[in-house]
């Protein structure tokens, strides 16, 4: 009796042994399953939802806007847009098309480099962009560049949801932002460029011809970089 245990006892232990690493194992995959299952959908979620907040908003009035997709390359769409009462700004008293002559060439002769951003102070993206705009509008303050803020808060306003959106001269001030504001309260400068998302920007080289588009404000981006890239390139080309 003693001789039989003492030779079945290690096949017992051997089993008894195997099921014990085996059940801790089994039990270890069942929770590392549910966890994941539990974890994925919501990490998917979460890097959706600031993806979206963070980088374009959609114009209401989009669905009326023309896809005209603007590249670098293309001709800039003209336009005068009102700074004030009865005070007009024309893209062509900066920049025309090789071989044409600016519109005051008399008084302003020299061709400048221009920046175009398009916002309505309902767009959270774009309250992001502007600061750094802004840098940049400081630190060429004096060269041949010119920076505009083209303003469709008023062309939106009617639209369910934005009534009550600020009125972007005071609001504008309020934060900083001294650049100068364009109104395009009919659209119509934003239906010329395309504009159906915020905030949408366009470099614009001394001869009319867009160099650089862009499209929402993306975190973690070297905006100011990139801009001051094309912008030093651009005033350094010859003017003829």
């Amino acid at each position: 009796m003693t001789h039989r245990i003492s030779m079945m006892k290690p096949i017992h232990l051997l089993l008894l042994l195997a099921l014990a690493i085996m059940v801790p194992i089994i039990a270890q995959d069942e929770d590392t399953a549910a966890v994941q299952d539990e974890v994925k959908p919501v990490v998917q979620e979460e890097d959706t939802a600031v993806e979206d907040e963070s980088e374009v908003v959609v114009v209401p009035d989009a669905d009326s806007i023309p896809d005209l997709n603007l590249n670098p390359g293309d001709i800039a769409p003209t336009w005068a847009l009102m700074y004030a009462p009865a005070k007009f700004e024309f893209l062509k008293n900066w920049t025309v098309e090789r071989g044409a002559r600016l519109r005051k060439f008399k008084s302003q002769p020299n061709r400048h480099v221009v920046v175009v951003s398009f916002f309505a102070t309902w767009c959270k993206p774009c309250m992001k962009e502007l600061p750094l705009l802004q840098n940049l509008y400081e630190k060429y303050d004096g060269q041949r560049v010119k920076w505009f803020l083209v303003d469709i808060t008023e062309a939106t306003r009617t639209s369910p949801g934005f009534e009550d959106s600020p009125v972007a001269g005071p609001f504008l001030s309020k934060k900083g932002i001294t650049m100068q504001i364009l109104n395009d309260n009919r659209g119509v400068a934003k239906e010329r460029y395309g504009a159906k998302t915020l905030p949408r920007l366009f470099v614009i080289d001394k001869f009319q011809t867009i160099r650089l588009t862009k499209q929402g404000f993306h975190e973690g981006e070297d905006f100011e970089g990139e801009i001051s890239t094309i912008v030093d390139e651009l005033l350094a080309e010859a003017e003829e």
